[in-house]
């Protein structure tokens, strides 16, 4: 390898990681806020950048569905959609801070996934080949079973998929009331090294 490809290299690997955490919950420091705060503390790669955003902070507009309008299409996001966007296409790990509603996401969640359709078709915003490569993670308070998150963890690792994204996995803990994730043992160790793997 040349001294040129070998530097070129080098420069590549040491390009920052930068975690953008979504957090979606309807509570503000709730259980999966705090696991993920644990989390990224404890076991974020030396160097990451992370921002995080609430979802209940940037509210988007009800998606409307405009594939097959006869040309209508998408055009350059505004607001809260262009501050999203810009910070997902931003970012190279996108983690989900998501508590279980309803065996799924939260609403503040799927709005946001549901804007991935329109994001497709943004002229010059190529979100599928920019998203591509990335990886997709989630952390997850529960008060139930944790076979009871499969249709969230499904929902996040099929959207990773779709896009070519790598799957980091979920990281589970169970609280219901705020703080009770902090009792859980086996989601507290989880999170020392879950972003590391």
């Amino acid at each position: 390898m040349s001294d040129l490809s070998t530097a070129a290299t080098g420069a590549a690997a040491a390009e920052p990681r930068r975690f953008l955490f979504l957090n979606a919950s309807a509570r503000t420091d709730g259980n999966s806020e705090q696991l993920a705060r644990l989390a990224a503390e404890a076991s974020l790669p030396a160097g990451a950048e992370q921002r995080w955003l609430r979802l209940d902070e940037l509210p988007l507009a009800p998606f409307e569905d405009r594939r097959h309008t006869g040309g209508a299409g998408y055009g350059d996001p505004v607001g809260h959609e262009r501050t999203l966007l810009d910070a997902t296409l931003a970012a190279t790990d996108l983690v989900f801070v998501a508590p279980l509603y309803w065996y799924s996401v939260p609403a503040s969640a799927k709005l946001y996934l549901d804007h991935w359709s329109a994001w497709l078709r943004v002229p010059g915003a190529d979100f599928r080949a920019r998203m591509a490569g990335g990886t997709l993670w989630g952390v997850t308070a529960l008060a139930t079973e944790r076979s009871n998150a499969e249709p969230l963890v499904g929902t996040l690792r099929l959207c990773a998929d779709y896009l070519g994204m790598r799957w980091g996995g979920v990281l589970l803990g169970n609280g219901t009331r705020p703080g009770d994730v902090l009792h859980d043992e086996a989601a507290l160790l989880a999170a020392k090294s879950f972003f590391a793997g």
